[in-house]
């Protein structure tokens, strides 16, 4: 298995991996703009790649996945919570799906609460155990903070379904377990985001501020926390769900 982080324009990180053996790869939460490096990548690994996934619709930056999956021919991935957003047609993802990638397994967690359709992904390689390896946690779960809530302007209701699925779906992953997220300080996404682009489950639930929190404190302290919004999200938003063509 081969894996690499790409520190990217507004403190966001997108995810490269795959099964080198068996010649085949994922892209996940592209940017806008960086469609050749991932190409570039492939070509360097000489593999393919089968799925361009975003973890969610962003607000904060264009993504470049639908893009990069139309140039390759391949797949592009959203949740099927997505499908009341875009404008566009995708494969649609469902929670607990699996999706195999040469020996590399992508199981889908659907973990809304940042957005209704935002999903992270639990990734194993089979080469050296079924168990899972790490998790890419979209905007549910940064190094030191979580996604805000309110970005659907529903931010009580959404920072309640962020609590709970941040419960039932990451915090029973093994302690062990790494994570990395899609953005590091400096992000709008979030509040209190570490620089530090990876982590552990077992270290987030010690040192990660909301996270030992009763629900009703949890969700009052991400409504007394919430950052500016990103700048240019209508812009954004209505590129990412096809209402607006990229420029």
């Amino acid at each position: 298995m081969f894996f690499k982080q790409l520190a990217t324009r507004d403190a966001s990180l997108s995810y490269f991996f795959g099964c080198g053996g068996l010649g085949k790869a994922v892209a996940v939460d592209v940017v806008e703009g960086d469609e050749p490096w991932f190409i570039d990548e492939a070509a360097k690994a000489q593999v393919s790649i089968t799925h361009v996934i975003d973890t969610h619709v962003h607000a904060d930056h264009v993504s470049g996945g639908r893009a990069l999956a139309q140039r390759l021919g391949v797949p592009y991935c959203l949740h099927e919570n997505a499908r009341d957003l875009v404008q566009f047609d995708f494969e649609a993802l469902h929670d607990e799906q699996v999706i195999a990638v040469g020996n590399v397994l992508v199981r889908v967690l659907h973990t809304p609460g940042h957005t209704l359709d935002s999903a992270c992904l639990l990734v194993s390689d089979r080469r050296r155990s079924e168990a899972p390896w790490f998790a890419l946690t979209g905007d549910t779960l940064f190094v030191g903070a979580v996604g805000r809530p309110d970005l659907a302007g529903r931010g009580r209701e959404m920072a309640a379904m962020l609590h709970d699925s941040l419960h039932a779906k990451l915090l029973a992953l093994p302690a062990e377990l790494e994570i990395f997220p899609g953005h590091q300080a400096g992000s709008a996404c979030g509040a209190g985001l570490s620089g530090k682009p990876s982590s552990t489950i077992g270290f987030e639930k010690r040192w990660n501020p909301a996270l030992g929190l009763p629900r009703a404190e949890f969700v009052e302290l991400l409504l007394g926390q919430i950052p500016p919004r990103p700048a240019e999200m209508e812009r954004i938003v209505a590129v990412n769900t096809g209402q607006l063509a990229t420029a």
